[in-house]
């Protein structure tokens, strides 16, 4: 592993509830900004049919996910409403080493684990402008049953009270171009 006390490149650690428009605010950044490397995370979770393997997430089993864990190859991890979610470790340092910027599109448990990691990290929460408006955005999404959608709608509270605590930067998505550019001026100006 990299030493990272000589890292050149800094990590971006973007957060927010489920729908909230996390992704897409990523990619626009990424398309913005030179010399970034927005990181894939692995998930146990099942591809749904718009995904496509290596690009949206990683899809892995959990024997794999586990044995990433023993190896300690996983940056942080989590289990999100019952799948494990990670991001490879190797990937982020080839690239902070490499003078790029790394956005790590990551929940508020990952994030307090990489930021152990990278103290310096950029932390970025992103906001809905309502509770409806999230509300109408997982509907829209259509990934979830009425079940698991509840359980995503309370999990964004605990999610929006803990971010208070940990992020030094909360953006506001009501307007997706206004909420890019204060993500790339807050990376930026970083």
């Amino acid at each position: 592993m990299n030493d990272i006390k000589n890292r050149k490149g800094k990590v971006v650690i973007v957060s927010g509830p489920s729908g909230v428009g996390k992704s897409t605010i990523c990619e626009e950044v990424v398309k913005r900004l030179n010399d970034v490397y927005l990181s894939i995370s692995v998930t146990t979770r099942p591809r749904s049919k718009a995904e496509v393997d290596g690009e949206d997430y990683w899809f892995i089993s959990e024997q794999e996910f586990q044995e990433r864990i023993d190896k300690g190859l996983l940056l942080e991890y989590a289990e999100v409403f019952g799948h494990l979610y990670g991001t490879p470790r190797d990937k982020v340092e080839e690239a902070v080493q490499a003078d790029k910027t790394v956005i790590l599109e990551i929940d508020v448990q990952g994030a307090k684990q990489a930021k152990a990691i990278f103290p310096d990290a950029v932390m970025i929460f992103i906001l809905p402008p309502t509770e409806k408006a999230l509300i109408e955005r997982m509907n829209h999404r259509g990934r979830d049953a009425a079940d698991a959608a509840e359980k995503r709608l309370n999990g964004a509270s605990s999610e929006i009270a803990a971010a208070w605590q940990h992020y030094k930067h909360m953006v506001i998505n009501e307007d997706l171009q206004q909420a890019v550019d204060e993500c790339v001026q807050i990376i930026e100006s970083s």
